[in-house]
């Protein structure tokens, strides 16, 4: 006598998964050759630069940090900088002109800076991190 087994009520029998065909990305040179190709067709016109409007020279200096209590500011200098020069501060929302009349360096007070010297400066209006200093 061979014992037939009962199928359970409510369970389904499984279906065979079918296998999905498997992509082909194609080689790196393939690709780079493409790229040269749609580069080379797309001719277009190189941009024109827009002549400097407003400023006058590069950028002297960096604002690295700003004391609102003593309205003086701390510039990283790219170039070098003494008492008497005019700048300009320009920033996201910083537009100024003024002299430097007070400059330190270590809570000293100096008459001219040398480039990569970080100074404190009293300065007229606000000024933020990142704005960025011009000779006027």
């Amino acid at each position: 006598m061979v014992a037939k087994k009962k199928a359970k009520k409510g369970v389904a029998k499984k279906k065979a998964l079918k296998k999905r065909p498997v992509k082909r990305i194609p080689k790196k040179k393939a690709v780079k050759k493409a790229a040269r190709k749609r580069i080379a067709k797309k001719k277009v016109p190189a941009a024109k630069k827009a002549p400097k409007s407003g400023k006058k020279e590069g950028v002297i200096g960096l604002v690295t940090h700003y004391f609102p209590q003593v309205r003086a500011a701390v510039i990283k200098l790219k170039a070098p900088l003494s008492a008497g020069d005019t700048i300009k501060v320009k920033g996201h929302t910083t537009d100024f002109t003024q002299a430097v009349t007070s400059m330190q360096i270590n809570h000293v007070p100096v008459n001219s800076a040398k480039k990569g010297a970080e100074i404190g400066l009293l300065v007229e209006s606000r000024v933020r991190q990142h704005d960025k200093v011009y000779k006027a």
